[in-house]
């Protein structure tokens, strides 16, 4: 089986065949193979792909096997797979459907093998602001979806905080199919600072989708504006709320084409 590899600020994707793939067996146990950091090539999730010219669609499992409804980062990289496949240019627009609706993005810049896009990635939906228990104390937490379900913290932004709070919140009864989660910290109108514990996989260096909802966050409740760029240990990406919805912009690079030859 062919995997192409991608990553989008240090948040990694494996890329495959939908067909492919599914000749292997079970997907979730396929997942869980590919992912592993040492005995498989390593990512944060496999995306099982079926695609024609510049639409595509997408089935994202995380590196435990789990389903998951999108990532922004990976359909970032899944566009960047595209645009360098058919040799797009920029302005070109790819149209990837998740299980959270169809994404357009456009391709703004290629640089080699790494591609930025802006991301049309839909309105926020369930935005609440409630108490929960968690890592031993009571946390004010928003609780809202981008697509997927998240959780964001604003406060400290440690990693302690990080591997207590979050991981707790991440597993909550609250969230019955569990929940991603970011600590946010508004350092200017235009600035937040996260760290993510993604549902499925742990600490992940970026998430597109937790960018959005940590903007959307920091945005309602702790003063920040409606363009923001959202700072995680892998890197910048740019979250624009606007009347039209939620627009994510970073880059993902194309890092690798393997074959798959464990059976």
């Amino acid at each position: 089986m062919r995997l192409i590899k991608a990553h989008a600020f240090g948040n990694d994707f494996l890329l495959a065949d939908a067909g492919e793939a599914a000749a292997l067996g079970d997907p979730a146990a396929l997942a869980r193979a590919v992912c592993e950091r040492h005995r498989g090539l390593g990512a944060d999730g496999l995306m099982l792909v079926e695609s024609a010219g510049t639409r595509a669609s997408m089935r994202l499992l995380n590196a435990d096997g789990s389903p998951s409804e999108i990532s922004g980062n990976g359909l970032r990289c899944l566009a960047a797979w595209m645009a360098v496949d058919q040799g797009l240019r920029e302005g070109a627009l790819v149209e990837v459907a998740t299980d959270a609706g169809v994404k357009e993005l456009e391709l703004l810049a290629r640089d080699g093998m790494r591609l930025t896009f802006r991301a049309a990635m839909g309105q926020p939906s369930s935005i609440d602001r409630i108490q929960l228990e968690a890592g031993g104390e009571v946390v004010e937490a928003i609780t809202l979806r981008v697509g997927n379900p998240q959780c964001v913290v604003l406060g400290d932004v440690t990693d302690g905080r990080l591997r207590t709070i979050a991981a707790a919140l991440s597993v909550h009864s609250h969230f019955p199919e569990g929940t991603n989660v970011e600590l946010a910290r508004v350092m200017a109108p235009d600035c937040v600072d996260i760290l993510i514990w993604e549902r499925g996989v742990g600490p992940t260096e970026a998430s597109g989708t937790g960018a959005c909802a940590a903007a959307v966050a920091a945005h309602r409740y702790g003063g920040a504006s409606r363009d923001v760029h959202v700072s995680s240990p892998g890197g910048v990406q740019r979250v624009e709320w606007l009347d039209t919805g939620l627009y994510l912009t970073g880059w993902a690079e194309i890092i690798a084409d393997a074959t798959w030859i464990r059976r």
